[in-house]
């Protein structure tokens, strides 16, 4: 599986590079605050969201922490989609943890 830094996507929307986040949080969670642009699609809807994303494309993907994300690309993978793991998750794109 693919992964990414926050810093790293971090650095690649400053520079204005096109990136499609798919935030897989709960709703409780998405209030609290979102990456710019991203799109959110519960864990729980991912599969029968999948008509709306396009394998064509490239999807990173952010949780809380970096389980559930995890779980989404595994699942994304199977289903013939090119993603990445935001490692860390939202957690680490707060600061509230050291990235890896």
């Amino acid at each position: 599986m693919k992964n990414i830094t926050a810093k790293q996507l971090e650095e690649k929307l400053e520079r204005g590079e096109k990136v499609n986040i798919i935030d897989v949080r709960e709703d409780d969670e998405v209030v609290q605050g979102m990456i710019p642009g991203a799109k959110h699609i519960r864990l729980g809807d991912l599969p029968n969201s999948l008509s709306n994303l396009n394998k064509n494309e490239h999807y990173y993907i952010v949780c809380h922490a970096g389980g559930r994300s995890t779980m989404a690309c595994e699942f994304l993978v199977e289903q013939g989609f090119d993603v990445t793991n935001m490692l860390g998750g939202m957690m680490a794109w707060q600061g509230d943890i050291v990235e890896p």
